[in-house]
């Protein structure tokens, strides 16, 4: 098969707040450098950056402190998470948020003195997310965009990467294979040093919280890699996704935290509030608490018309919520629903990916050239991430991993020559949706959202995630068994979904192997088996691989390099 030939010094995959970050560290490090973006769709218009409602979390007010800050998360991670990585988020963070306004130019909402404002996330001791109103992301990509495009950047957009490539010798990668989605042409474009930073998107769950375009196949490509993946049993739920009903795209998105944070209320179908019934600190308990007692109200018959818990906030007064939540109000309004006088339906969905790549703090990874950031990347929050910590993380790692690979390049005289039985299989292995018969995509699609959302979910045990592993088997084997039944590769959406949906059953495999070998309850992940957190001294995590065909997973103990349970960096 024909292929275009590319060659670039650095090569990033996603323009998120990773991506875009790592461009524009890496020009500035080595100008001379050759830098592409590599984009699933357009540059500012995909991803999920940009749908970043409650804001950034940062230590700047006076009181907190970055140790603080790291004990939240490592607390909340529920003693998970690699403490190096975390210690350099929270340290990283302070510096990022004023290159964010002072280089970049964002306007983050101030006190009446000037001082940045701070809300409240939940699971948090400190005030310390800073915001632009109730629409973050947007606003930090839109500047991140402006910058980009100002600087001498190749962007490929609308370009599907298939397939990361070693080099001929294995020791190092050597390229990636894309497809242009808008020809059907095949692209192998040679890099010197490449960054995933694709985003995760647990899209294959009944309610999910990411944008469409959301697969997950930076750690599909990853698993063909033979890159171990961690924590990937650790699947955040959101606990307010707005609920509109099954026939409307908008179920799922989310309700931003700063809403229970300011005080907002969780009620029961009947119209109590029941989160004192679960945990002291109420509404503003941690995600994975919130979640838990929603989903308990949910089975126990307690809900709403359309299934889930009603969210209340005309108890703080409707004109404050509007002026506090202007986007929430309106995206509520869109769909019907009087957030700030009223009730609105809500139901947990399935927003975040802790699991990812096994990384360093400098987002290195096992193969030497390729670097892993944002959600691509696991270790950082362990079992639970903390509200505001997750755009944090992208720009924090995203910035590390452009000024590293700028010196990576900048070493590196001349590109790896590529595995080319590895281009043809990939290349192979892309094609054959179009040479078979048509299958039913959307049905096996919609059965996969219930099989992870019934087995995988909120709540756990044995009996339900082998049901899932054995149903997800079946749902693999129909999908290869058929295709789109036709070859035309110009802009065929069906051929994207078939990949799509490949990528979603790889990684569902992991999710459930995952969930199996973590026999504790630990944030995120809750089975109803193993209740108990167990002991904290003796933490592991899960280790996934591919080996053979078949998932394997291990558990590793948590290396408590910096504090360890018991101890704090803080006094009380």
């Amino acid at each position: 098969m024909d292929y275009q030939a590319l060659k670039t010094d650095v090569l990033i995959l996603g323009s998120g707040g990773a991506g875009l970050f790592a461009a524009l560290h890496a020009k500035k490090a080595n100008p001379e450098l050759d830098v592409t973006i590599a984009i699933k769709g357009l540059l500012g218009k995909c991803g999920c950056t940009r749908m970043v409602q409650g804001g950034y979390n940062v230590a700047l007010s006076p009181g907190d402190s970055v140790e603080r800050h790291f004990m939240d998360t490592i607390v909340g991670g529920k003693w998970l998470p690699q403490q190096a990585m975390a210690m350099r988020l929270c340290e990283t963070a302070v510096i990022r948020v004023q290159e964010l306004e002072n280089e970049l130019g964002c306007f983050f909402d101030r006190n009446e003195d000037g001082s940045l404002h701070h809300k409240a996330f939940a699971g948090q001791t400190f005030d310390r997310t800073v915001h632009k109103g109730d629409l973050t992301g947007i606003e930090i990509i839109s500047r991140l965009m402006e910058q980009v495009r100002a600087l001498p950047v190749q962007l490929m957009e609308e370009q599907r990467a298939l397939a990361l490539l070693p080099s001929r010798s294995g020791d190092c990668i050597a390229g990636v294979l894309m497809v242009d989605m808008r020809n059907g042409e095949f692209r192998l474009v040679r890099a010197k040093t490449v960054l995933m930073a694709t985003g995760g998107g647990p899209t294959m769950y009944r309610y999910h919280t990411p944008s469409g375009d959301k697969s997950m196949d930076g750690l599909a490509m990853a698993l063909d890699l033979g890159l171990s993946l961690r924590d990937m049993e650790m699947v955040q739920f959101h606990p307010t996704g707005l609920l509109a009903g099954r026939d409307t795209r908008m179920t799922g998105t989310v309700l931003e935290e700063g809403l229970r944070g300011a005080g907002g209320h969780l009620l029961d179908g009947a119209g109590k509030r029941f989160m004192l019934n679960y945990d002291a600190a109420g509404e503003r308990a941690t995600r994975d608490i919130v979640s838990r007692a929603i989903y308990a109200e949910m089975r126990a018959g307690r809900t709403t018309p359309n299934g889930g818990v009603f969210i209340a906030m005309s108890h703080l007064g409707a004109d404050a919520v509007a002026q506090k939540f202007p986007g929430m109000v309106k995206r509520c309004a869109d769909c019907g629903f009087d957030l700030a006088g009223g009730r609105v339906e809500v139901v947990p969905t399935a927003h975040y990916l802790m699991g990812g790549v096994v990384v360093e703090a400098d987002t290195r990874s096992s193969l030497a050239g390729l670097y892993v950031a944002g959600e691509d990347a696991g270790g950082a929050h362990g079992a639970n991430r903390l509200g505001g910590n997750g755009v944090a993380n992208s720009t924090v790692f995203g910035g590390i991993a452009g000024d590293e690979m700028a010196a990576f390049a900048g070493k590196v005289e001349t590109w790896a020559d590529v595995d080319q039985e590895r281009v043809d299989a990939a290349i192979d292995a892309s094609l054959v949706p179009l040479r078979r018969d048509k299958a039913d995509i959307n049905s096996i699609r919609d059965r996969l959202l219930d099989v992870m959302w019934d087995g995988v979910g909120v709540l756990r045990d044995e009996a339900g995630m082998r049901r899932a592993q054995a149903q997800l088997a079946e749902l693999k084997a129909e999908l290869h068994d058929g295709g789109i039944g036709e070859h035309n590769r110009v802009f065929n959406l069906s051929w994207h979904d078939w990949l799509n949906l490949k990528s979603l059953l790889d990684v569902s495999e992991v999710i459930a192997a995952a969930g199996l070998s973590c026999e504790n309850s630990r944030g995120a992940h809750y089975r109803e088996d193993f209740p108990e957190v167990g002991s904290l001294e003796d933490s592991y995590f899960t280790v996934a691989g591919r080996e053979g065909g078949s998932i394997n997973v291990r558990r590793q103990a948590v290396d408590f390099s910096i504090v360890k349970p018991g101890e704090s960096l803080i006094d009380d």
